[in-house]
């Protein structure tokens, strides 16, 4: 009984981290997608101004990572992309990262630009949820508040994804 619980296993695909050679991220997704895998670079729109110009230039928002969604028996065709180091681990195990953290990480870049990405150092301070757009229902932290601003902090991946949030669409968040 044992086989067809192991053979589901090795078939299940999840999302995990690889860590990249700097500044290939975009080329190891490439790679990857070429190769067949669900891969997933998260980019974010930023506006870079030139002596003559002013232009939208799409960075990665994590530097040196990019997600790809495979199952064990992929990860050696993964690590031997060019450009791929290896997975990102978390207690001696790939980390796994959850599918609506990938979906709101894509929902997140859809409504923002110019988005932070900061590793996650910060002292527990009130949780919020948001109530309003595409990040309705997210729970966050606040960092900071400005007139009718707050600075709302978005768990993800040991890093966070800061964006400036209209105070009224905030809502206090008990702690459990």
């Amino acid at each position: 009984m044992a086989k067809p619980c192991t053979k589901y296993y090795l078939l299940s695909k999840k999302w995990l981290a690889v860590y990249t050679r700097p500044r290939w991220e975009k080329k190891v997704n490439q790679l990857l997608t070429e190769k067949g895998f669900e891969s997933y670079c998260p980019l974010n729109k930023v506006r870079r101004k030139w002596s003559d110009r002013v232009k939208v230039v799409q960075e990665p928002l994590f530097k040196s990572y990019v997600f790809v969604k495979v199952n064990d028996a992929d990860r050696t065709a993964v690590r031997m992309t060019s450009g791929a180091i290896n997975f990102v681990y978390w207690n001696g195990k790939p980390a796994v990262i959850k599918e609506k953290e990938i979906t709101a990480i894509r929902r997140f870049l859809d409504e923002y630009e110019n988005v932070e990405a900061k590793p996650t150092q910060l002292k527990i301070n009130q949780r919020v949820r948001i109530t309003t757009g595409s990040l309705m229902d997210q729970e966050g932290k606040v960092l900071d508040v400005r007139h009718k601003m707050a600075r709302v902090a978005i768990d993800s991946l040991g890093y966070i994804l800061v964006a400036y949030i209209d105070r009224t669409k905030l809502t206090s968040v008990l702690p459990k």
